[in-house]
């Protein structure tokens, strides 16, 4: 009797213990997904990330489409990944328990999951890609009472050239203009092709040779907002950012005013000084610029007749400029 008492105890501890091993089996691994979503949620609050707090129009609308397509394709990878783990734990080798089902493929309930979700899913994605690519068009103009602010691009190695051409003024590495107002960016090269990008506020469209695309932006509030480079372009890449600053329209006004006060002028001799690849250049303002430099710059990679009349008058006359001074 006391051998069978002893056996039994031995037993009971044992079945105790498989169940507390199977229970801590379970828990580890729900700790672990706790703690990496803890630390997620964290990284988010603490981190400003620039797509994640945008701070115009146009940057809403992309953060909220960004935000639907990940949950939208959440709900496939997270059951997909919850089935992987508990099919791999349910139907492993020591599990004697589990039952043998070979004819799932006849399943209609089965069927009608894996087929109808992975539609109903492209459906959807396919209304929203279809709304937010004539909605977010960079070339579509945004609607405002007040009148839009036009603004030139020109990407450099590795700087940026903006050109105001209603102020006659032009700057490099910084742009500035007023809150709640419409801004115009028509972009272009004179340098291997880039990508211009305010995440703040969305964007990113390239800048070409030979062409100009466009980009209409909008910021809702008075900041500053890092600009970048979003292609890498060689050397001097990581140095190619500039700063954008949305202010109220009293300050832009007063800000035109003081840099058309300023010394430098940008005429052709300088801006072929400019063009030149330099790394980490610093802010740069223009009081004056060459009448059409953004025009001239652009033509100066056609291959037509007009455009090759341009790019001779270009040369022309930054040869006469040199010779003048």
């Amino acid at each position: 009797m006391a051998i069978l008492a002893r056996y039994g105890r031995k037993r009971l501890c044992y079945d105790e213990g498989k169940r507390m091993s199977k229970k801590v089996r379970i828990a580890i691994p729900l700790l672990l997904l706790a703690g990496v979503v803890a630390v997620l949620v964290v990284f988010l609050r603490s981190n400003d990330i620039a797509i994640l707090s945008p701070a115009g129009t146009i940057a809403d609308k992309q953060r909220n489409l960004l935000v639907f397509a990940t949950l939208l394709g959440m709900t496939v990878v997270v059951p997909v990944f919850a089935m992987t783990i508990l099919f791999a734990r349910k139907y492993r080798e020591g599990n004697k328990k589990a039952a043998y089902k070979p004819d799932w493929s006849s399943n209609h309930a089965l069927e009608f999951i894996w087929w109808g979700i992975p539609i109903v899913i492209i459906v959807i994605l396919s209304v929203v890609t279809w709304k937010s690519s004539h909605e977010l068009d960079p070339y579509r103009p945004l609607t405002s009472e007040k009148p839009p602010v036009t603004i030139q691009v020109v990407a450099l190695q590795w700087k940026w050239l903006f050109i105001y051409p209603e102020q006659n003024i032009a700057t490099v590495n910084f742009v500035q203009f007023p809150e709640d107002t419409p801004v115009n960016f028509e972009i272009t090269a004179d340098a291997p092709m880039n990508s211009f990008w305010i995440p703040k506020l969305g964007g990113q469209v390239y800048a070409m040779n030979g062409m100009v695309t466009k980009l209409h932006l909008l910021a809702h509030d008075p900041g500053e907002y890092e600009g970048s480079s979003a292609n890498i372009s060689g050397e001097g890449f990581a140095g190619m950012k500039f700063m954008a600053k949305s202010s109220t329209r009293a300050d832009f006004d007063d800000w035109v005013q003081s840099v058309q006060q300023s010394e430098n002028r940008l005429t052709l001799q300088e801006y072929e000084e400019l063009a030149k690849p330099s790394k980490n250049n610093p802010i740069t303002v223009y009081s004056s610029k060459v009448s059409d430099l953004h025009d001239t710059i652009v033509m100066k990679y056609m291959n037509h007749a007009s455009g090759s009349s341009d790019a001779q008058k270009y040369n022309e006359d930054s040869a006469q400029e040199t010779h003048h001074h």
